[in-house]
């Protein structure tokens, strides 16, 4: 009784947040974590160092105080690069809206999609980079004509894309509370709802308090596997074109996607999920189930079981056991893990149209990824220093025991991506099963990443709209009788309807759907 009556409270207070919106930040980007600027030493005949500003989303990570990679790029280059970093989407998206809207944009910073890259470019923000790319001989073959064209509008280069695109994310769940409550390993949706019952209801960890609950994540990504069992995309990315029997379809029109509302609202009814997930940022989901809050999460491998996480969730329970889940079975049999976006990303890097006239930091910009993406500077942003974080035998890479404990933020510098298989690999070899695993299940394969918005339809309004009426169906705050409606006032007033007529039109034109 009590796991309800917090979740109706909270879930109350979560949905009178996301109704009333968020506020922007300071234009300083002082909620992130800033690099130190440094003064490492500069190259034979530089006279000074160009300091650049690069900003991105950390995702929680954060840059050590010896910080190997930036003294190496900044003697490499004659740069001294600030790092600007963000743990959460959603602020970083404001904060850099809020800088935009100051012209004080970072020398490159990644965009979080092409909504926010077509907004910024359209508004006259970016550089158009198709001239200079000439510059960057090595990161236009190292990405590919394929990677490329993730980053243009109307033909001119506006973003960088990473080059690499990981699969990874599914449920984890505490196999010592299953073996303790003498239970199996869900399968289905169904199964799933009874073992979150069963963690929020029968004291899983023995500790003769009513404290855990079943379920958690960040946002509807949570329940991503349960839209799957349905055959539909989430909506917590952007994920809502894809195939369909040979035709491009959209999620939001699938009668299935209405019954997964209806699966993840018994979870939220039952009491068994966390009660703030809508709500969770940055690494609150994870913190929470590490500490034995928790008995299920949807998250990646990369979250669970590198030497820093297990160390954090053993140390809080030495007896706990964090296993993988196949994503659940619906009622028809599908089962579909994390969607992926095959037009988008693994990032956007953009450079803000005032680099035009500071030729100096331009040229030093380019240098940058063109030095990322070659075997040497590649190599040094996926595995650190040779000789000390890995060996290099011929073009095979071995990690030493170094690099495992000190090259764990090395991504956060590897603006032109990754190759990513060989790189896990390489870098988490002990690692290989729990990332084959993820990578081989079965997922959906989205199309948004290559669909530009019509004028005059506003994603960001849009998404905001889908998003809180998301939040009422699954809480009850609205009945799911009502969907029709949403879907009317969807299109009514949010233009969605002309949004989706031109993405099928501009997806058929690539070759997806007859």
């Amino acid at each position: 009784m009590r796991h309800r009556k917090s979740l109706t409270v909270l879930t109350a207070a979560v949905l009178t947040a996301a109704l009333a919106g968020c506020g922007g930040n300071n234009n300083d980007g002082g909620a992130g974590t800033k690099g130190s600027e440094g003064s490492g030493q500069q190259p034979s005949g530089s006279k000074s160092a160009v300091k650049l500003e690069a900003a991105q989303i950390s995702w929680g990570t954060n840059l050590p105080a010896d910080d190997f990679i930036k003294k190496t790029l900044d003697e490499k280059l004659g740069i001294s690069l600030q790092m600007t970093l963000i743990g959460d989407k959603g602020d970083y998206e404001n904060q850099i809206n809020v800088r935009a809207a100051s012209n004080n944009l970072p020398d490159v910073f990644l965009v979080t999609g092409k909504p926010q890259l077509q907004k910024l470019a359209n508004a006259g923000s970016l550089l158009d980079l198709t001239p200079y790319l000439d510059k960057m001989p090595e990161y236009a073959a190292f990405a590919g004509e394929d990677v490329l064209k993730k980053g243009r509008i109307d033909d001119k280069q506006y973003a960088l894309p990473k080059a690499g695109q990981a699969l990874a994310y599914t449920y984890w769940i505490r196999k010592d509370w299953l073996d303790h409550l003498g239970l199996s390993a869900p399968t289905t949706v169904d199964e799933l709802l009874e073992v979150a019952k069963a963690f929020t209801e029968r004291d899983p960890d023995n500790n003769g308090k009513n404290d855990t609950f079943g379920l958690t994540g960040t946002n509807f990504d949570a329940f991503e596997p349960i839209f799957g069992a349905y055959g539909v995309t989430n909506i917590a990315d952007v994920s809502q074109f894809f195939v369909r029997d040979g035709q491009v379809v959209n999620t939001f029109y699938q009668p299935e996607f209405k019954e997964a509302l209806g699966a993840i609202k018994r979870f939220l009814d039952a009491g068994v999920v966390d009660p703030e997930v809508v709500s969770n940022k940055g690494t609150m989901a994870k913190d929470k189930a590490f500490q034995g809050k928790v008995g299920i999460i949807h998250t990646e491998w990369a979250q669970m079981m590198k030497p820093a996480e297990v160390q954090a969730w053993k140390g809080a329970n030495p007896k706990a056991e964090w296993i993988q889940l196949a994503p659940p079975k619906g009622p028809s049999g599908q089962s579909y893990a994390k969607s992926v976006n095959i037009g988008d990303s693994g990032g956007l890097w953009v450079v803000p149209k005032r680099l035009e006239n500071e030729p100096e930091k331009l040229e030093k910009v380019l240098e940058l990824f063109n030095y990322v993406s070659t075997p040497e500077g590649n190599r040094l942003v996926q595995f650190g220093i040779e000789g000390t974080h890995f060996t290099l035998n011929g073009d095979t890479v071995a990690i030493t025991d170094q690099g495992r404990n000190e090259a764990t933020y090395t991504w956060l510098y590897q603006f032109s991506g990754r190759p990513e298989t060989e790189y896990l690999k390489t870098k988490f070899a002990d690692l290989v099963d729990y990332i084959e695993f993820e990578a081989s299940l079965p997922r959906i394969e989205t199309l948004d990443g290559f669909v530009l918005s019509p004028a005059g339809y506003n994603p960001a309004d849009a998404n905001r709209f889908i998003e809180e009426e998301m939040i009422k169906f699954a809480f009850g705050k609205n009945d799911l009788a009502n969907y029709d409606k949403f879907l009317e006032t969807l299109e009514k007033t949010f233009k969605y309807k002309t949004y989706v007529d031109s993405a099928t039109e501009q997806l058929k034109k690539l070759g997806y759907g007859k």
